[in-house]
């Protein structure tokens, strides 16, 4: 079968390596799967570069969800087990973590449904509590994560404040529902967003970047408001200053999704069950950007990495053209 493998530590488009290899042997309690799409998370771009909490054993191959088939035809969501990842034509899965996929999505749609929408639903549900009639601010709104917080949001009953990079994102998370959106490029995001509260500020803030986007949150949540931390996409993990969380009253959340498959592994197929049905009406659908062939894989992991990308970009096998 075909796969890209990495071999050495660095960008994407530099050691992503497409090679004819054999398919991977499921061990005691997996499975073999047909990928039929791959979605490109930011963590396959860290895993290249070494820098993830996951470092498999190299060669491997990346690609950390999909959306793939059985050899008795069942259409399935899975988590590959590294080292053999979704940017293959086959990879391998624990049978006990699959989850069906939802017919009310197609395969790349449907790829996207797990990890971006698992984390916005334990994040805002499970550890913020979002109740209808608040206020959430999501930052990297038309991104892959933020995307799917925001209709997550919207479907929620929220009003959602929307935190994006340039025009043309900023019209993507328009799209998606955002009631307002905010340029940090154009605009100072601390007083557009005290405009847009009149001054109390976003009750949930969903932080997937860190850095500067994680300082701007301390001073526009709410009394009593609470910050979701998922991930630090600009690369600079914050320092939280605990006083300041004392004095204005707020909490500081972490949320490691990967955890419940092993905390509590019912949660999550509660949470699927939650997803699939607002899929079915409607509420919520994973905006796919490109669906690139397995040749542009490679391309299309560093394009997630350099933050170019909106929504998801997904990787399909046998997939020839390479438009939305």
């Amino acid at each position: 079968m075909q796969a890209w493998q990495v071999h050495r530590n660095g960008e994407p488009s530099e050691v992503m390596e497409l090679a004819e290899i054999e398919r991977p042997v499921p061990g005691d309690g997996q499975v073999l799967l047909r990928v039929r799409a791959a979605n490109i998370n930011f963590p396959d771009a860290l895993m290249c570069r070494g820098q993830y909490q996951v470092r498999p054993p190299m060669p491997f191959t990346p690609g950390v969800e999909i959306c793939g088939e059985t050899e008795d035809g069942r259409r399935v969501l899975a988590n590959p087990a590294l080292p053999h990842g979704g940017f293959a034509e086959y990879a391998v899965a624990d049978e006990a973590a699959l989850l069906p996929a939802p017919d009310s999505l197609d395969d790349a749609e449907a790829a996207a449904l797990h990890i971006g929408y698992q984390t916005g639903w334990f994040g805002l549900h499970r550890r913020a509590h979002l109740e209808a009639g608040e206020t959430l601010l999501v930052h990297a709104a038309a991104g892959g994560v933020g995307s799917a917080a925001v209709q997550l949001g919207k479907a929620a009953g929220a009003t959602v404040i929307g935190v994006v990079g340039g025009e043309e994102k900023a019209k993507v998370a328009r799209d998606l529902g955002c009631d307002v959106v905010i340029d940090r490029r154009a605009q100072d995001v601390i007083a557009a967003v005290k405009e847009a509260t009149g001054g109390r500020g976003a009750d949930v803030i969903y932080d997937p970047v860190g850095g500067e986007a994680y300082t701007q949150s301390t001073k526009v949540v709410a009394f009593e408001g609470r910050i979701v931390v998922v991930g630090f996409a600009s690369g600079t993990i914050p320092s939280p200053s605990l006083n300041h969380a004392l004095v204005k009253n707020y909490a500081i959340l972490g949320l490691h999704w990967g955890l419940y498959n092993t905390k509590d592994p019912k949660l999550v197929g509660h949470c699927h069950e939650q997803l699939t049905g607002l899929a079915a009406r409607g509420a919520i659908k994973p905006l796919i950007s490109e669906r690139v062939p397995l040749g542009g894989a490679s391309a299309a992991v560093q394009r997630v990495a350099d933050g170019v990308t909106t929504g998801r970009v997904a990787v399909v096998p046998g997939h020839e053209g390479a438009g939305a």
